[in-house]
């Protein structure tokens, strides 16, 4: 029997976090032996509702039988979804009946809002995720997770991440295969590495009207250079002390972690794309020593270098399988 997921969405929910789950569990279902998922969008109020970015998406009332998973969708109309008498109201008595509930981005905001994340490890946006944690100091907020399931609830990071939480409720419901197979289909990694620090301060500092922008971009330059506080303080006519604490206000890292993090970019895009040695790559970004490379992604990325150049390259071949097999067609 199909299992029906129900997607809540509002005025200005974030499209991609409803259509981004949808279309995983679609994926997921072409791959199933039999008839895997029933997909319904719901609102508040039924008919068109407007995205953020003004696309809108159909969307029945709100279902009043049982779901076996709810999902709800995040984005700028959260703040107005999560203070929603009538939504909280739903929302609480639909993961009670549910067999899951699940949010998107800073839809993790509503199942706060609603009590459902009282006591439990949660994660959304990591850059809503401190407003999260001072709004509701009852939930474990883990800014740096993809997604996060605590018993059967599950929450995941900004956006996109709505496919690889989908991806990981269909791993649960049909297995890894199929799971790994809808992957390759929507052509996204089936486990991403790494978690969200790998988005999140660096590309705020790196704004084109950031104080430090082009700091940042005299230092990608020279990753095989040393960039010590004195030289990067020197660079930016500042004295050490007041440059690392200026630096460390403004990006939320050290200029060492700064550093580090665009070694890592650099790295990780030579290691995942190219087929130069690691100690060439280790070299090439300023890591110098293989190990302290390779310790590096175990912290940021939570797996080695060739891990990550592993994965790379299955998700590449098993695209390529999938060509050749004439299974990926224009428009699919």
């Amino acid at each position: 029997m199909a299992r029906t997921i129900g997607i809540l969405i509002f005025p200005r929910f974030q499209l991609l976090d409803a259509a981004g789950p949808i279309a995983a569990f679609e994926a997921a279902g072409r791959e199933a032996p039999r008839p895997a998922y029933r997909l319904r969008v719901m609102a508040p109020t039924a008919g068109p509702v407007a995205s953020s970015s003004g696309v809108q998406m159909m969307a029945e009332a709100l279902i009043g039988g049982a779901l076996d998973t709810l999902i709800v969708a995040g984005g700028w109309g959260a703040r107005d979804a999560s203070v929603s008498a009538k939504t909280l109201a739903y929302v609480r008595a639909a993961a009670r009946r549910a067999r899951r509930t699940a949010s998107v981005c800073s839809g993790a905001f509503v199942l706060a809002a609603a009590g459902l994340l009282d006591g439990r490890r949660a994660t959304t946006h990591w850059a809503r995720a401190a407003e999260f944690a001072r709004a509701y100091p009852r939930v474990r907020v883990e800014p740096d997770r993809i997604f996060i399931r605590d018993g059967t609830v599950w929450t995941s990071a900004g956006i996109t991440a709505g496919i690889d939480l989908a991806l990981a409720l269909v791993a649960a419901d049909l297995g890894e295969a199929v799971a790994k197979r809808a992957a390759q289909q929507l052509v996204v990694y089936h486990r991403r590495p790494g978690g969200q620090s790998q988005f999140s301060a660096l590309l705020d500092a790196d704004r084109p009207d950031s104080r430090f922008s082009p700091l940042l971009a005299w230092a990608r330059e020279r990753l095989r250079e040393r960039l010590s506080v004195e030289r990067l303080a020197e660079r930016a006519a500042m004295s050490p002390r007041h440059f690392a604490r200026a630096f460390a206000a403004h990006t939320g890292t050290t200029p060492a972690k700064a550093v580090e993090r665009l070694r890592l970019e650099a790295a990780r895009e030579e290691v995942e794309s190219g087929a130069e040695p690691i100690e060439l790559i280790a070299a090439e970004t300023g890591f110098g020593d293989p190990e302290r490379m390779r310790r590096a992604f175990l912290r940021a990325f939570g797996q080695p270098p060739q891990a990550l150049r592993r994965a790379a390259r299955y998700q590449v071949s098993g695209i390529r399988h999938q060509v050749v097999a004439g299974r990926l067609t224009p428009g699919a």
